[in-house]
């Protein structure tokens, strides 16, 4: 057997291979956010196709922090028994799931939520009127998270995600950029963590130590006077410390251009693996479980990363929307390289209101 499909344990989860279904917005949720039986078919078809570990697309915590239309919800009890009815789909076939929970702050849609946004810090290129976060904001949304990290324990997660990448609310905290407050969560890299610390905290209260507590974190924001590699190595160390149980390794923000979190035309190994070297210097700073996201496309490029110490698990995207199987094929002995030629296109129909589904996929 491959090393790559060998069982791992994180916390009190044991996987039964090192691949993970990354996050991603699936638009399948109800326009309330709640489960649907489309969502709840899209994780059953991951389960059944050998991944070891599925990631929720982006659950948001509280109605401020929704992005955008037919997001997953998890920020009411009413939402419970949706969820848990998706969990037990995936465990009837011998997977595991996790839900990331996230926020999207400066981000989030006023017209889906009917509430305006929480922003970090004003940086003068809002649209009047906003205000800045108090004390009283940073209150509830670190009680927001608590709460729904509590609702995946409810509902049967096996664990649950912290999103901190992407230019979302706790990105945004972390970013000298979007970050420009001069009190007790800004300034210095210690104090930009801050939000992100005590939302780590309250979530670990809530759910016991046995419980799995991952993050996905952006290793820099590759935009001028973003979040750096250095100040993400930092945060790492400091969230191991703080007994989180594995970290998810992305980059980018919807500014960051061509360097952004998604990227089009992976169409030779070299343009594989963009987080590669992220994903090492992160992993050499930890004690902690390492996953790593961006362009991955082939086994051999997965087996490289783990051969090479950049990663202890694989995570996947868009090859997965293409060959929700893709995983079961590799491990069957066709390690043909993912199918997926990154159009992208995939999000088209998401956006459209019809879910997330490959375009490019052949008739017939």
């Amino acid at each position: 057997m491959h090393p790559l499909f060998d069982p791992m344990k994180i916390n009190g989860m044991t996987l039964s291979n090192r691949f993970v279904r990354s996050a991603t917005w699936e638009g399948m949720a109800g326009p309330d956010g709640c489960v649907t039986q489309r969502l709840i078919d899209c994780m059953a078809a991951l389960a059944d196709g050998g991944v070891g570990l599925i990631i929720t697309g982006h659950a948001f915590v509280e109605l401020e922090g929704k992005a955008g239309p037919l997001q997953l919800g998890i920020h009411d009890d009413a939402f419970l028994p949706g969820l848990t009815k998706m969990v037990e789909a995936v465990h009837a076939r011998g997977g595991h799931i996790v839900a990331q929970l996230a926020h999207a702050g400066r981000r989030a849609n006023t017209q889906e939520s009917g509430q305006p946004p929480r922003i970090i810090s004003i940086t003068g290129s809002e649209e009047p009127p906003v205000k800045e976060m108090g004390p009283c904001d940073f209150k509830v949304v670190v009680t927001a998270f608590a709460e729904a990290a509590l609702r995946a324990k409810a509902a049967g997660f096996d664990g649950v995600q912290i999103h901190s990448a992407h230019g979302y609310l706790l990105s945004q905290s972390l970013s000298p950029l979007e970050n420009r407050r001069s009190d007790w969560y800004g300034g210095s890299v210690e104090h930009r963590m801050r939000l992100l610390l005590e939302v780590t905290t309250a979530i670990r209260d809530a759910v016991g130590p046995d419980y799995p507590v991952l993050i996905k974190l952006n290793s820099a924001d590759h935009v001028k006077g973003g979040f750096t590699l250095d100040e993400a190595c930092a945060v790492a160390v400091r969230l191991a410390h703080e007994g989180i149980d594995a970290i998810e390794v992305s980059g980018g923000t919807p500014e960051s251009g061509e360097l952004s979190p998604i990227r089009p035309r992976i169409d030779a190994p070299e343009k594989e693996a963009y987080f590669r070297d992220a994903g090492k210097a992160i992993k050499e700073s930890v004690h902690v479980p390492v996953m790593l996201v961006g362009g991955i496309r082939s086994f051999e490029t997965a087996d490289t990363l783990h051969k090479e110490g950049r990663a202890d698990l694989i995570s996947l995207s868009r090859p997965l929307i293409r060959e929700p199987n893709l995983i079961a094929r590799w491990e069957q002995g066709d390690t043909a390289p993912a199918t997926c030629n990154s159009c992208c296109r995939c999000f088209v129909p998401a956006r459209r209101g019809d879910g997330i589904r490959c375009m490019a996929r052949k008739k017939g």
